[in-house]
């Protein structure tokens, strides 16, 4: 089968398609043939550096396949397998290093796929998983519920966009924050009010959020405690090395004001709310670009460029919703 990886040694390396043997499934595992899947920040942070150093390993090696989110046809499945079936539309993302979805065909265990949204396309439906449940999972963490002020910084990107719409699917007051370009956008998400931060420096302000959810990872309590209440959360998707010790950190040295890491944990529940919350209209993913199969690379590039507007899509095969 044809997979994306790299092929040369050093972390510049640009993804191409190879030809490698195609998985079969264990006792817990479907079998997907991918018709979509999505590039997300963790594919070329992680993922792609790690992929780039196997060549230096030795032919033996085995080549390290991209992409995190699917979304797909099951074609086989193991004897522990419930709740899905052969012939299934199915959706979803695994965080054991990484799915290996970017390939014709994926393993995936089962119990990390739940039904395609019906509402949704295979594009869309791949754009969904590892950041609709990153945004469910974080505003769950702040206990996010009807009346809650929230704060969302980087509501145009691929989690924020899902923030956004979720945190109103849970009936909380929403604010956005983003560029000048993406005011309009994140208003139709949505949300009760927006700030540009190029017009604004907004953690100079002094407010009342109960929750401020950070989905870029470049704030930390510290820089937002004037935006908080007392007893407020502030929660950061721990993207990078500076969340991750300012989160530490936070947790020490505060204690009027709660701060909050989430790790995104695939599981057929949440995906399933989230396919609930799109069917019933309250959540769309918004779709920054889509790239044939032959050009992965290309949209490893455009997501790496940090322009892009929700999610950057990858067309495995060519098979309509």
């Amino acid at each position: 089968m044809k997979a994306a990886s790299t092929v040369e040694f050093g972390l510049s390396s640009p993804l191409e398609l190879i030809e490698t043997s195609r998985p079969e499934a264990g006792a817990r595992d479907v079998l997907v043939k991918v018709v979509a899947t999505s590039v997300n920040p963790k594919d070329w942070k992680l993922n792609q550096p790690f992929s780039s150093l196997i060549p230096s390993l030795g032919p033996w090696a085995k080549p390290v396949i991209m992409g995190d989110d699917l979304a797909g046809v099951v074609v086989a499945k193991g004897q522990e397998v419930k709740g899905i079936d052969i012939g299934d539309a199915v959706y979803g993302m695994d965080m054991r290093l990484r799915t290996a979805a970017c390939a014709e065909f994926a393993r995936i265990d089962a119990r990390c796929v739940a039904l395609k949204p019906k509402t949704l396309n295979f594009a869309e439906a791949a754009a969904t998983p590892l950041a609709g449940l990153t945004a469910l999972q974080g505003l769950r963490i702040a206990q996010v519920g009807p009346g809650t002020k929230v704060l969302i910084i980087g509501a145009s990107g691929g989690v924020g966009t899902f923030a956004v719409q979720i945190a109103k699917a849970m009936g909380a007051m929403v604010t956005g924050v983003c560029s000048t370009a993406n005011v309009a956008l994140v208003k139709k998400l949505g949300a009760d009010e927006v700030i540009d931060y190029r017009q604004e420096a907004f953690t100079d302000r002094q407010d009342d959020f109960d929750v401020v959810f950070d989905v870029t990872s470049y704030q930390s309590l510290a820089s937002c405690w004037g935006l908080l209440k007392d007893g407020g959360v502030f929660v950061s998707t721990g993207g990078n090395a500076t969340a991750i010790i300012g989160a530490m950190r936070d947790r020490i040295l505060c204690q009027q004001k709660k701060s909050k890491s989430v790790w995104v944990s695939p599981n057929r529940q949440d995906l399933e709310q989230l396919a609930a919350y799109i069917d019933q209209g309250l959540v769309r993913p918004v779709i920054d670009s889509q790239y044939a199969f032959e050009k992965v690379n290309d949209a490893y590039v455009r997501s790496k460029s940090g322009r892009s507007v929700g999610k950057v899509v990858v067309l495995v095969s060519d098979r309509e919703a």
